[in-house]
């Protein structure tokens, strides 16, 4: 272990890879044989070298040359390449293509051949196999994490671009540590040569000339193992052709940072053109069957919610009912999408006027600035403290999104006066409806900023998706017990 004045403490990049690989690999032979082993057992019992009746496929020497092949199709697939691990869908995406595809080719095998696979077997170890290489690997992604937070196990990266670009990528790659990239140095194109550091990110900068062996000579001072190229950068694309060749050559990763922010993968799509790779941003839209497929996952799933909490509900009713005197529900006028007002259903967690003392309190605001939130506000009743730790007065907005004014994932719904004081640009948050819960449930609540909160909005309203709706449920139920930010 080395101390440099590039990024602290030098570990030996290379070896975290080859360790992080390694370990990958134990674990997924383990998992495949805990899978194709149960599978056996369970559908032909321990009795060794199980033959089919008038055919002769040994299951015993299927099982193993299932599981080299399946940990060789892991492998195949690039599942354990160090880029993707730590961050992003890719690496469950390819762990799950190389399951499918391994299971795939052998229901072909089998067909072509007339051989009579048993169905039970292989209806075991595939279910059985992925979910615990699925499980494996977040197990996996969070020790990975945790190693990150504390400086470990991360590419060492120069930037390189204009200075703006440059503060800007190195503020993201900093508060998303868990991504795998530690930005250690930059390199300003074009820049004046009096700029020793980064005013912004404080990283020195180690050069501004603009030919492919200056950088190289930069990546070998500060021994960065990856490079990003933002945008602004003033360097002619044969430079860039000839930087790309030599990075290669030298087994050091090449990353285009374009001047794009919130935009989701499924919107990115790369076309070739004259040698030219460029990037297609498709429009957001939530229309046709994307909007029907959205409504009648909002019905079926908070129909059967109902159903199932009533019990619950009911309950909560009968203690706000004795805590204090009011009514039960606290009924509000939102803003809803494009701009409909309609009612949001809560339990009342607060005195029956609460809204008349608001103006009293307005000095005490602990909120982001245009929301008013106190962590001890007195309006809020002995019943009411315990349902918003937990997010509870909030299950009647659930009939909210069964009548269509509301839906179980979107910005939070906004109040009117917040509405008149929106800027052009948040508007765009009223193109979707409202959720029951959000990107801003599950990323601290009260604890954000407004202007976080505006993102996550907006980035929801950009990169909408069924998969991305169902993520965040899951996620909303780690944060409802967590209680994080719910005051």
């Amino acid at each position: 272990m080395v101390r440099t004045e590039f990024g602290g403490v030098l570990q030996g990049n290379d070896d975290w890879r080859g360790r992080t690989s390694r370990r990958l690999g134990v674990v997924d032979a383990l998992v495949i044989c805990w899978a194709v082993l149960g599978a056996y057992i369970v559908r032909f019992g321990i009795e060794p070298g199980f033959v089919v009746v008038g055919q002769e496929l040994n299951y015993m020497w299927l099982s193993i040359a299932l599981g080299a092949a399946w940990w060789w199709m892991l492998g195949a697939w690039s599942s354990r390449q160090s880029r993707i691990l730590g961050a992003g869908p890719d690496e469950y995406k390819r762990v799950t293509a190389a399951s499918l595809w391994l299971f795939g080719l052998l229901a072909i095998f089998s067909y072509v051949f007339r051989i009579e696979t048993a169905r039970g077997y292989v209806g075991i170890a595939l279910p059985v196999g992925l979910g615990g290489l699925l499980l494996a690997r977040w197990l996996l992604r969070q020790h990975l994490s945790v190693e990150r937070q504390k400086g470990k196990s991360m590419a060492r990266l120069l930037l390189v671009g204009g200075p703006g670009a440059i503060a800007h990528l190195a503020a993201s790659l900093s508060g998303a540590k868990h991504a795998g990239y530690l930005p250690i140095a930059a390199y300003t194109p074009g820049a004046p040569e009096n700029i020793l550091h980064e005013p912004q990110s404080g990283l020195k900068i180690l050069g501004h000339e603009r030919d492919a062996s200056s950088i190289l000579h930069a990546i070998d001072l500060c021994e960065a193992d990856a490079v990003a190229v933002s945008a602004g950068v003033q360097l002619h694309p044969h430079t860039l052709r000839q930087l790309g060749w030599e990075l290669a050559s030298r087994n050091i990763s090449l990353i285009m940072a374009p001047a794009l922010t919130d935009i989701a993968g499924p919107r990115i799509h790369t076309q070739q053109v004259a040698g030219l790779p460029l990037i297609h941003v498709t429009t957001p839209t939530l229309e046709g069957g994307q909007k029907v497929a959205k409504r009648l996952f909002d019905l079926i799933v908070s129909g059967a919610l109902i159903a199932v909490l009533f019990p619950v509900m009911l309950l909560l009713a009968v203690v706000v009912r004795m805590d204090s005197p009011g009514p039960i529900l606290f009924k509000q006028e939102r803003v809803g999408i494009e701009g409909r007002p309609f009612r949001m259903l809560k339990f009342r967690s607060m005195v029956e006027d609460a809204e008349a003392r608001l103006l009293a309190l307005s000095t005490k605001n602990e909120g982001n600035g245009v929301l008013f939130k106190m962590k001890n506000d007195p309006r809020i009743t002995r019943s009411g403290r315990l349902l918003r730790r937990f997010s509870l007065d909030e299950l009647p907005q659930l009939l909210n999104v069964f009548a269509g004014s509301m839906s179980l994932v979107g910005p939070r719904p906004p109040l009117p006066s917040e509405v008149k004081v929106y800027e052009h640009d948040v508007r765009r948050r009223l193109l979707v409806k409202p959720g029951l819960t959000g990107l801003w449930q599950v990323s601290g609540r009260s604890n954000l900023s407004w202007q976080d909160s505006v993102r996550l909005d907006l980035y929801y309203v950009e990169n909408w998706s069924l998969a991305g709706d169902l993520l965040i449920l899951l996620r909303t139920f780690r944060a409802v017990f967590q209680s994080t930010g719910a005051y």
